[in-house]
Order: structure tokens, then C-alpha cells, then sequence
């Protein structure tokens, strides 16, 4: 009786047969997906439920009224001016004010202040001689997010002050005749593009959700790959859950357009709905992005085919995408400048398709940029995509060819 099931249906030749071979193993490779706990658990599961966890971690984004401790040394009404200053700023709060650094540093030990201001006791007299005075400051370096928010204050208060005295020495001088008292001669404004709120959520997240999507899609592609090469071990050489008897070529693009249909509800959870969810930024066009991700997911899926040759067994994932995503995510260029890197880890960067797409995706999400202005990392996906086919169709190969010369190898092993 002849066999319906389509492993085993005899192929079409020409292209026809191609494309009915491709959608064979679109609708098994589907199959297999959905059957396997485990791959939805890390194709599904984790983008879905990653990003809100990341998100949360990172929110609020910035800190308000944070405990320091002040230890006036001077008292007098340039230092309480100071204070008051510093006691204005909606970030800190003046927990203290303590009388000598030894009552400071017991309320330090105690976490009750995360930062001591020491204002020395000749700051008012450095001024009025026209020197520089010095007020050290001592932080707690336990979390980057306070460090961050107190350095941001006392610059942008130093600068305050710098210009107040300045305006006070050019008035005692005779100069605000000629219009020299209104403060600094230069005075910056700071505009946080793609990042309005100098939040850290707002800076790394968009990054990170690209990656996300990049990583669990190696990790379930991985585990799909380890899973297949058992089942060949236990069966002859054979995976009676793959299609048999198809082009290379077609196989490939029959999982990639899989995975790709797959994660394009994920991808527009993660990188449209989710900002949203959070308040993080996404000025840009969603047709630029959504436009941009096709070459992302296509390029992040062949990856995943040409990594999956690493993976004999089914946990072997796990050991890949571990390995790689603190890598990735500093070949990004997210917690470290790509062009202050050396040539190597630039190199080593370009061949990521995460690279090239948090930085596509930040110029179109974050900073409102089109398409047409993302031309480079645009590109540069696409020629990953099809270099990765090259990569994952030689992997293939080569691995249909070391199952068929082991199964030989057993044939002719003598009882």
C-alpha cells in the first residue's frame, strides 16, 4: 500500500517540485515546533515573557530624591546657598546634615545615605579670593543608576554655581556695563536624542529586544537541531520527523520562511507593543521598521541553521546561546562604542545579525531616522542573510553526508 505520509512521497522534479518540497518542509518543520515543549517554551515563551522581565528590571528609569548626607564644614552663606542648591534638585534629597565626616560616614556604613557632599571649611574664602574651591563628593558605587544620577546633578550644579560666581566677580569688577554678568560666556543645552528621560531603560532596552529576538530563535533552532541528530542516532542515520529526499536549499528556506512567519507576531510584540507598555521611545515609522526586520529575522534564522551544526545534542543550545549573548550584546555597541573597538572585535561584530540590527532598529525607533537612512546595517542584513545560506547549506551537506558514512560504517561492522 503506498505511503501518504509526505516524509516519504516520491519528489516533483523542476522548480515546482522545489517550492512543493519547500512547503513539505514548512508545514513538518511547523509540526515539529509545535510538538516539542521545549522549542515553544524558548521560541514562544521566552520573547514574550524576557523584555517584560528586562523592562521591569530597569524601571523607574530615573531616580528621584536619593538620600546624601552634607557635611558643611564652612557655614557660611555661600555654603548654605550650596545646600540649598543641591537640597532643590528633584534627584537628591539632603538626608543630613552632619556636623564632621565621622557622623556622615556612620550613616554611610548604614545605608541610610548612598553619597557624602563635604563642603571644606575655607570654600567660602576660596571664592572670595577668586580661587577655585574644591567640595569632594564620595558616592557608592553599588549601582550604576545612582552613581549616574548624583554625577549628572552636581555637574549640572557646578555649573550653576560656576556661572552665578562668575556673574558676581564680573559685577564687582565694573564689567556689567558691558553686558559680561549674565553668566557663563558660553552656556550648553543638553538634548538626550533617543532618550528624553536619560533613562537607562530607554538607552539599552531597544537594543535588547533585538537581541532577544535574535537569541531565542538560536536557542530553539539549536535545540531543534541537537533534537534531530538523537533521533538519527537512535534511527540508522535517519530522522523519521524530517522530510527525506529534498533539495538542501529547499529544506533551508523551507525553516527559515518557518521561523520567519513564526516570530513575526513576537517581533511586533517586542519591538512595537512593548515600548509602548514601558514608555520607551518609538518616534520612528512602523512601516520603516517592520521593513527593516524582514532581512533581521531571515538573517537571524540562517544563523541559527549555520550555529545549529555546533549542537550533537539537544542541550547543547544552552551552552551556544550562553556563551554568545554577553558577547553579542557588547559587539553591539550598546555598553561599549563599535568604533573604539579594536579591528578584530569589529570584524568579529559585522558577522552577528543583532549588531546590525540594534543599530538599524535605534536609528529608526529611537531617533526617527527612515529606511533610506539605515541604508548600511539594511544591507549589510541582507548580505548576512545570503552569506549564512551559503554557510547553513554546506553545514547541511556535511552533515547528511557524516550521517551517511556512519550508517555505512555500521552496515559493514561484522557480528
Amino acid at each position: 500500500m503506498k505511503s501518504t505520509d509526505s516524509t516519504y512521497r516520491r519528489p516533483r522534479r523542476g522548480i515546482s517540485g522545489w517550492f512543493d518540497a519547500m512547503a513539505r518542509v514548512f508545514r513538518r518543520e511547523w509540526s515539529n515546533i509545535f510538538s516539542d515543549l521545549g522549542v515553544m517554551l524558548f521560541f514562544i515563551a521566552l520573547p514574550l515573557g524576557y523584555p517584560i522581565i528586562y523592562t521591569l528590571i530597569y524601571n523607574p528609569e530615573v531616580i528621584t530624591d536619593m538620600p546624601i548626607a552634607v557635611v558643611d564644614l564652612s557655614r557660611t552663606a555661600d555654603s548654605r546657598s550650596l545646600v540649598q542648591s543641591i537640597s532643590a534638585a528633584p534627584s537628591v534629597e539632603v538626608y543630613a546634615n552632619c556636623s564632621n565626616m565621622a557622623e556622615a560616614k556612620d550613616l554611610f556604613g548604614q545605608n541610610k545615605v548612598f553619597a557624602i557632599v563635604e563642603i571644606p571649611a575655607d570654600y567660602a574664602r576660596s571664592l572670595g579670593r577668586g580661587e577655585q574651591a574644591t567640595v569632594p563628593v564620595y558616592m557608592q558605587m553599588s549601582l550604576l543608576l545612582r552613581y549616574r544620577t548624583l554625577l549628572s546633578t552636581l555637574t549640572d550644579l557646578q555649573l550653576k554655581v560656576a556661572g552665578d560666581v562668575t556673574s558676581t566677580r564680573l559685577a564687582t569688577m565694573g564689567a556689567s556695563a558691558l553686558g559680561l554678568d549674565g553668566g557663563l560666556p558660553v552656556e550648553s543645552h543638553n538634548n538626550f536624542i533617543g532618550d528624553p528621560t536619560q533613562g537607562f531603560a530607554s538607552f539599552v532596552m531597544p537594543g535588547v529586544l533585538i537581541l532577544i529576538l535574535q537569541q531565542s530563535m538560536v536557542l530553539g533552532i539549536c535545540m531543534l537541531a541537537g533534537t534531530s541528530r538523537e533521533r538519527r542516532r537512535r534511527n540508522g542515520g535517519i530522522d523519521p520527523t524530517q522530510i527525506q529526499d529534498v533539495p538542501v536549499s529547499a529544506a533551508i528556506w523551507g525553516k527559515t520562511l518557518c521561523y520567519f512567519v513564526l516570530y513575526i507576531p513576537l517581533a511586533i510584540y517586542v519591538v512595537r507593543w512593548l515600548p509602548e507598555m514601558f514608555s520607551l521611545p518609538h518616534v520612528g515609522n512602523p512601516v520603516d521598521y517592520a521593513l527593516f526586520l524582514v532581512p533581521f529575522l531571515l538573517g537571524s534564522a540562517m544563523f541559527g541553521q549555520a550555529v545549529s551544526g555546533l549542537c550533537t545534542e539537544r542541550e547543547s543550545g544552552f551552552l551556544v546561546v550562553v556563551f554568545t549573548s554577553v558577547v553579542f550584546l557588547f559587539l553591539s555597541g550598546l555598553t561599549w562604542p563599535r568604533y573604539a573597538m579594536n579591528g578584530f572585535w569589529t570584524w568579529l561584530g559585522n558577522l552577528v545579525p543583532a549588531t546590525w540590527g540594534v543599530e538599524g532598529f535605534i536609528r529608526i525607533n529611537a531617533n526617527g531616522s527612515t529606511l533610506g537612512e539605515t541604508t548600511h546595517p539594511y544591507l549589510m542584513l541582507w548580505i548576512l542573510t545570503a552569506a549564512y545560506f551559503i554557510v547553513s547549506w554546506a553545514v547541511a551537506r556535511y552533515s547528511a553526508a557524516s550521517h551517511t558514512r556512519r550508517v555505512k560504517s555500521d552496515i559493514n561492522v561484522p557480528a
